[in-house]
């Protein structure tokens, strides 16, 4: 497969990444409870628009159709988030679960935009890189945002008293029994250092 169908495959499924965070990120802000938290959501819900039609240019300027992947990555991450939205957690530990979720879909896409970018540049497709460029920026700058919005919510989460848990849900079940799974599967592969 030559490096430009690894890079339309690669785009396509950071434009499909993007649509679906197009309709993930009115429900992370709505769920919020932080208001500068919303606010960040909200406002990135626009440059997330932004990033969607600045890939249709890239995809004119390759002379490609954006559609043809489906992000699985992507729809793993926001799961991860809709299951932050369903915690039971109060208050300021609430939104500390959907900032671990949206760091992580945030660091999803940046990882997504280098890739392409490098690629793009190894071909000399300068237009398309400057375009990934911008998306990238407005990315990493959501990530320092979310960060710095995180900093008060840790801080007031980790002031919070500890609160006796209740009976687990079957998606709780369901996914400590994988990470049990999961820990078996690679214990072959580590070895433990004897202290």
């Amino acid at each position: 497969m030559a490096l430009q169908d690894v890079l339309v495959d690669e785009l396509r499924d950071m434009y499909s990444a993007e649509n679906q965070l197009v309709k993930a990120l009115p429900k992370l802000a709505k769920g919020a409870k932080d208001k500068a938290l919303k606010q960040l959501f909200t406002d990135h819900l626009e440059e997330t628009k932004g990033q969607v039609l600045r890939l249709r240019t890239v995809f004119e300027h390759l002379g490609e159709k954006p559609t043809g992947e489906h992000c699985n990555g992507m729809e793993g991450v926001i799961e991860e988030g809709a299951d932050a939205l369903e915690k039971d957690e109060e208050g300021p530990s609430f939104d500390a679960g959907i900032v671990g979720a949206a760091l992580r879909t945030e660091h999803y896409e940046i990882a997504g935009y280098q890739a392409a970018i490098a690629m793009a540049e190894t071909l000399g497709l300068d237009e398309v890189v400057q375009l990934l460029e911008e998306n990238l920026s407005e990315e990493e700058a959501a990530a320092e945002k979310i960060t710095a919005a995180a900093k008060p919510i840790l801080k007031a989460s980790a002031e919070q008293p500890a609160e006796k848990k209740g009976p687990k849900s079957a998606k709780e079940k369901y996914s400590a029994k994988k990470s049990v799974e999961d820990e078996k599967k690679a214990s072959p592969d580590l070895r433990r250092k004897s202290a």
